[in-house]
């Protein structure tokens, strides 16, 4: 604690008064054009075109579930959120026989549910501060790093996003802005060789700050500092971490639970030797052995730990976060807003992201569910805060809200904390007395360091277990973004001729694949109307994604249950149809989804 205290003032003196050469230093880095490998399609060429175009050659679910029975795999991975997936890509990327098991489908819990951004966290670096608290400075430091690879392993689905913060009082100028500028510095210290680095920060006068964003309420504004994050499609970036450890040659099964640790005894006691897994649709139940077990299941780290020991004591701290969507008036396109002190000291957010608008979030304790819902008062909470930070002409009415959701973030259990909000984000990694390997804690944004952590940790426990390498994790590409660029959009237009919105969604959500989606069929029609999906991306879902159920496609393949309740619930009878089409489903099975949908939805509104 005493280094701590000595420790953090002088970094932080010596950072800024360093700043100057510091961002200088930064801007020329920064000045740099991405590097984004790609293949050249100019002239269109049908060669060409199936070179980048070519799906995932994977697996089916059956002969995945049929191969892994007869064998003892090297790991085995229970949870197919962010870390588990991340988990499964950084111990398959070290050449070991994987397995990743997942109860619902990939990114059906908190990992589908987050704020959308690849971020350190601005709070994060005031607590570290004033608290002097080198953890939570460690925490930033580590997530800006992160930060800076996930934008390069996974350009088409992260993107760098400015936020703005509007200032309301003087005094609050200098503290926020040597405070962002320190945010900037850290960002810098951490940047690798190979990251090209988010912009620096900025400051804005009134009449600049209401041309960026005129929504704002101008009454007492006297000007605003911007500043940028990364942000990113958190279902879309899960799944492509799962697909990624799928062409690699790990067995990844969503609607696949795990009810049983399996155990052998031994002269010095039981150890975890696999598990007894459900299949969710026949009920089957079958047996994997493995040399290693990791628990990366969230907010449901405790059920696992249970069946391993039925005593322990928790160490997972359950708490909720609201989101809601809005239309994307309530804010300009390309830039969101950070609200950094509610009435209640928490921070909001209210950013663009695929074509609307999201606000929140809340920070409260809670139980843990896997369809965590809602509250009014949230809603409630959320919309009369923001508006204090808008405009008179554009003020959250309550039939403004198109969906609104809650997320259960799994925080790791601190003696003396008075709430959850003052958790810390880190992570730690367990191992039990019988080998099981849990990680739990941590961040979206530090997901791929986590899992790294998890299997260096799992390798020194369990030395039979031998990796061909390390973890390649921090260079490798995520599906579609190996050839991505930021022109493909264009490419697509000219190509196939259709809107730019079409090309411009279907580019960032599958990369260098979008070719092989519009293959399907040229002339596929538009999923439901206002949103550029196409009936295309269902069928891909279920061929190339793993999709089983139409929950899976409403909610995490395509996103409209979280953008728009209503136009997913028109959605419902199309992607059925096509579904059912592709995976043979007879009528009761048509039903039994449309049914499930629904009550999905419900969950998904207030």
């Amino acid at each position: 604690n005493r280094a701590c205290s000595l420790l953090l003032p002088a970094v932080m003196s010596w950072s800024l008064r360093a700043l100057g050469v510091a961002i200088a230093s930064a801007s020329a880095a920064l000045s740099h054009s991405m590097f984004f490998p790609e293949k050249s399609l100019a002239d269109g060429s049908q060669s060409e075109k199936s070179e980048v175009g070519e799906p995932l050659a994977l697996p089916s679910r059956e002969s995945l579930i049929s191969s892994i029975k007869t064998r003892t795999v090297d790991t085995i991975v229970i949870g197919g959120g962010a870390t588990g997936c991340g988990v499964a890509l950084d111990a398959v990327s070290r050449g070991l026989d994987v397995v990743l098991l997942e109860r619902d489908d990939f990114s059906s819990g908190t990992s589908s549910r987050s704020t959308k951004l690849i971020h350190g966290g601005v709070r994060y670096l005031e607590k570290a501060v004033l608290g002097l608290d080198m953890e939570q400075f460690r925490l930033v430091e580590e997530a800006l790093s992160e930060r800076e690879t996930l934008l390069r392993i996974a350009p088409h689905i992260a993107n760098e996003l400015p936020i703005i913060v509007p200032i309301y009082r003087w005094w609050e100028l200098p503290y926020l802005w040597a405070g962002i500028k320190a945010y900037d510095f850290v960002a810098w210290l951490s940047k690798k060789k190979e990251d090209v680095g988010v912009s620096s920060s900025f400051m804005l006068t009134k009449s600049e700050t209401l041309q960026r964003f005129p929504q704002l309420n101008r009454q007492g504004l006297k000007g605003s500092i911007v500043y940028h994050d990364g942000q990113h499609d958190d279902a879309g970036m899960t799944l492509a971490i799962a697909l990624t450890a799928a062409s690699l040659g790990a067995a990844t099964l969503n609607h696949s639970k795990v009810v049983k640790l399996l155990k052998e005894g031994a002269s010095d006691g039981e150890f975890v030797c696999g598990v007894e897994v459900e299949d969710g649709f026949t009920g089957e139940r079958y047996s994997i052995r493995a040399k290693s077990v990791v628990n990366a299941t969230g907010c449901f780290t405790q059920d696992i730990l249970h069946m391993d020991n039925p005593s322990g004591e928790d160490v997972v701290a359950p708490s909720q976060g609201l989101h809601i969507t809005l239309p994307a008036y309530f804010c300009p396109k390309g830039m969101g807003m950070l609200e950094p002190s509610s009435s209640d000291g928490r921070v909001l957010f209210l950013l663009p992201w695929l074509g609307r608008v999201i606000a929140g979030t809340t920070d409260s304790p809670t139980g843990v569910t896997a369809l965590p819902c809602p509250s009014q008062e949230d809603v409630e909470f959320v919309i009369s805060e923001l508006n204090k930070k808008l405009s008179k002409d554009v003020q959250i009415r309550p039939e403004d809200v198109r969906a609104a959701w809650s997320g259960i973030r799994p925080l790791v259990r601190k003696p003396g904390s008075k709430s959850t909000e003052e958790l810390p984000r880190t992570h730690f990694v367990h191992i039990s007395d019988t080998g099981l390997v849990t990680i739990a804690g941590g961040k979206w944004t530090t997901y791929r360091q986590m899992a790294e952590d998890t299997m260096e940790a799992t390798l020194e426990h369990h030395p039979s277990i031998t990796p061909h390498s390390p973890s390649r994790t921090k260079h490798i590409y995520l599906v579609g973004g190996e050839r991505y660029s930021p022109t493909l959009p264009h490419r697509l237009v000219q190509l196939y001729d259709i809107p730019y919105e079409v090309a411009s969604h279907l580019a960032s959500r599958y990369g260098d694949k979008a070719f092989h989606v519009i293959d399907i069929d040229v002339k596929s029609k538009q999923l439901v109307s206002s949103f550029p999906n196409i009936e295309n991306e269902v069928v891909y879902a279920v061929r190339y994604e793993y999709a089983q159920t139409a929950v899976d496609v409403l909610a995490r393949r395509t996103r409209l249950a979280f953008l728009d309740n209503e136009k997913a619930t028109q959605a419902i009878d199309k992607v059925v149809d096509i579904m059912a089409k592709e995976l043979k489903w007879n009528n009761t099975r048509k039903t039994k989804e449309k049914k499930d949908c629904v009550a999905f939805l419900t969950t998904m509104t207030v």
